[in-house]
């Protein structure tokens, strides 16, 4: 009898082995989900990099910046084949060291061809945070009150397109105002003169020098981003102008034009 209750007492004392076992069970089978996740986000991430890596090769840009595939750990084990993908490059490329190449390399290009213009202070060219701007200044390409270039600026405008037309990127061209009023029989406010100069220039690039419409953006900011103080003649000289700028984006292939 009392060997009986013996082996009873034994077997209650062993019940959580029971419990135990299934919550290693449990533990286990958490653990293999998991697994398995994690190598469904890297399956994942090697079809981003090598899509990012081909639209790189298609466009024919930065070819050393991504590395390779076949060398970058553990995404080399894939073999899954990814399809090309067509790629806008946005403004975050601007950090992009080839992207600052080009564009400093085309602003010493332009400082060369417009080496007169600079030096007479009617162009003026600076790299900063939005791209490579180049400042058409009233006194050498416009009339007062007029939108349209004067016939002694189409040779410098000329030179300008041609450099523009072999990059790839893509061009903003703004027009700005002092803030002296103006209102005449074309124009009633400095909204519309300087609207009219961006888009005039808009025009001439895409039916005078066959560029692709897709790459040209306008704007008119009128008196409100000036450049120097309009407190002086100097200043409100340098503000009247219209600004042409490289963006450091693509959104049409090099070599695509329109026929004018």
């Amino acid at each position: 009898m009392k060997e009986k209750r013996k082996m009873a007492d034994h077997a209650h004392r062993d019940r959580w082995l029971v419990s135990y076992a299934d919550f290693i069970t449990l533990l286990f089978a958490f653990f293999v989900v998991l697994y398995a996740s994690s190598q469904t986000d890297q399956k994942k991430q090697t079809q981003i990099a090598h899509s990012i890596e081909q639209a790189f090769q298609v466009l024919g840009l930065f070819p050393s910046s991504i590395p390779s595939m076949q060398h970058s750990g553990a995404l080399a084990d894939s073999q899954d084949p990814v399809a090309p993908v067509n790629v806008i490059l946005g403004d975050d490329l601007s950090a992009s060291p080839q992207v600052q190449h080009d564009l400093r390399a085309l602003q010493t290009k332009l400082t060369g061809l417009l080496s007169n213009q600079v030096a007479g202070h009617v162009v003026a060219l600076r790299l900063g945070r939005d791209g490579l701007t180049i400042s058409l200044r009233e006194a050498g390409f416009y009339d007062s009150g007029s939108a349209v270039p004067h016939a002694s600026s189409q040779a410098t405008l000329g030179k300008i397109a041609a450099a523009l037309e072999a990059e790839p990127y893509d061009l903003r061209i703004e027009g700005h105002t002092d803030n002296v009023p103006i209102h005449t029989a074309q124009f009633a406010s400095n909204w519309e003169l300087s609207t009219a100069r961006a888009t005039e220039m808009a025009k001439i690039l895409i039916v005078e020098h066959g560029f692709a419409p897709g790459r040209i953006s306008a704007a008119g900011y009128a008196q409100y981003h000036p450049v120097a103080d309009n407190d002086t003649a100097e200043g409100r000289g340098e503000n009247r102008r219209v600004d042409i700028i490289v963006l450091p984006r693509i959104s049409v292939l090099p070599g695509k034009k329109t026929q004018p």
